[in-house]
């Protein structure tokens, strides 16, 4: 704890230091969870819906099959949840993606109050994380995301 006299202006009021607070917009991990990823559209036509709880464990469903709830990798979570409090999530918004064109393909994330598509700016930290998880933990029989 940091105490003193004065302040941190120079002469005529100008500041001579930048604040040295920590931004606080980034979610602690307990408030960015559950996430929501989903894939819809596309040439092949997805309707993928994967929603992450705090401890883990994720329901996926899928167009034309019935939904399965998984536990995922450690190593995958970890980087997941490193990601998504990289995020300012009060900065994304919530607007719900729409289609740009014909078979548009969009990857969304939902999580601490905002949703955006995977290629957002803000997002950038999770594209990696993300596409992970769409490739190898939702296909059956699921490398990084193992049957509860």
């Amino acid at each position: 704890m940091l105490a003193g006299c004065g302040d941190d202006t120079g002469a005529g009021g100008t500041p001579t230091s930048a604040p040295t607070r920590a931004p606080s917009s980034a979610a602690p991990t307990g408030e960015v969870f559950p996430v929501t990823v989903t894939r819809t559209g596309g040439f092949a036509g997805f309707d993928d819906r994967v929603v992450i709880g705090k401890d883990g464990v994720a329901s996926v469903s899928q167009r034309a099959k019935d939904p399965v709830r998984c536990k995922l990798d450690p190593s995958l979570l970890t980087t997941l949840t490193t990601a998504l409090e990289q995020v300012d999530w009060a900065a994304v918004g919530s607007t719900k993606p729409t289609f740009r064109h014909p078979d548009d393909l969009i990857v969304a994330v939902s999580a601490g109050g905002g949703t955006a598509r995977i290629e957002e700016p803000k997002l950038k930290p999770l594209m990696a994380p993300v596409s992970k998880l769409l490739t190898e933990a939702t296909v059956p029989p699921g490398k990084l995301c193992k049957p509860v």
